[in-house]
């Protein structure tokens, strides 16, 4: 079994930035372990917004936030963060992080990821 909490959501006018945090536990990660970020607007989908491998070589965007957010971790807190500069109004949804046991790249629905997160809302002001 995985945890995931989130934290680190909030209120913020558009042009501001937000930090997420994804703090896992419950097992020994490997270099192979993937960590996406995904985001639910009311009414809509879970969308796929960035996604990182364990050892940190490998990372993955979205093009709705390429050049805006960066996903990163520090494996000696277990804890990967997403930084989301520039936010937008349309960045608004609640925010999910989410694990899978192996890295791919074509992992960008949220039907192949196994473990998530109670998610933290994000919410941008225009």
């Amino acid at each position: 079994q995985v945890q995931l909490v989130e934290s680190g959501g909030g209120l913020v006018q558009a042009g501001g930035s937000l930090r997420l945090s994804c703090a896992a536990s419950g097992r020994t990660f490997s270099t192979y372990n993937m960590v996406g970020w995904f985001r639910q607007a009311p009414g809509k989908e879970r969308d796929f917004v960035a996604a990182i491998n364990w050892s940190g070589g490998s990372t993955n965007y979205a093009d709705s936030v390429k050049g805006r957010f960066t996903i990163s971790r520090d494996n000696s807190k277990n804890t990967v963060y997403l930084q989301m500069n520039s936010l937008k109004p349309e960045d608004t949804a609640v925010y999910y992080c989410a694990f899978r046991t192996s890295y791919s790249r074509r992992a960008m629905s949220y039907r192949d990821y196994d473990y998530w997160g109670q998610g933290t809302q994000v919410s941008v002001s225009s």
